[in-house]
């Protein structure tokens, strides 16, 4: 019998379009795999900046989970994430796709990725940062 695993992604997806904006974006809103499978969950951003791209995971009835976080010549994950999730930054593509290795029920989940730190975690205590623009008027 085989296991599906349903992963939603983004659903607060950064698509700003005024000059000089920052904005991330996940082309595919809901993803399917088959247990034991690998699948990969793309985003693609744009930026001005040297470009630092964080990957967090959100369960239901949980606080979203900071993954990992990838930057030129560098990176960093939670070690909950390290065995069977990678993200590879790439400038070329403006990429930085999440790949998740042998696929669990377990990790059935919204994964979004992010310019900035949406999530931090101080004194074991998860604090959700309320930094995300909801609506955007460009400066003229």
């Amino acid at each position: 019998m085989c296991a599906w695993i349903t992963f939603l992604l983004i659903l607060f997806s950064f698509s700003l379009e005024c000059r000089g904006e920052n904005s991330v974006t996940q082309p595919r809103k809901v993803q399917t795999a088959t247990a034991g499978e690998t699948v990969t969950i793309d985003c693609t951003y744009k930026t001005n900046a040297f470009p630092t791209l964080y990957w967090y995971q959100y369960k239901v009835n949980q606080a979203p989970k900071y993954m990992l976080k990838r930057y030129a010549g560098s990176s960093d994950e939670d070690e909950d994430f390290k065995e069977r999730f990678n993200a590879t930054l790439q400038t070329s593509s403006t990429s930085v796709s999440l790949t998740i290795h042998d696929v669990r029920v377990s990790d059935s989940a919204v994964y979004y990725c992010a310019l900035q730190p949406t999530v931090t975690e101080t004194h074991s205590t998860l604090i959700q940062k309320h930094n995300f623009k909801i609506a955007h008027k460009c400066s003229t």
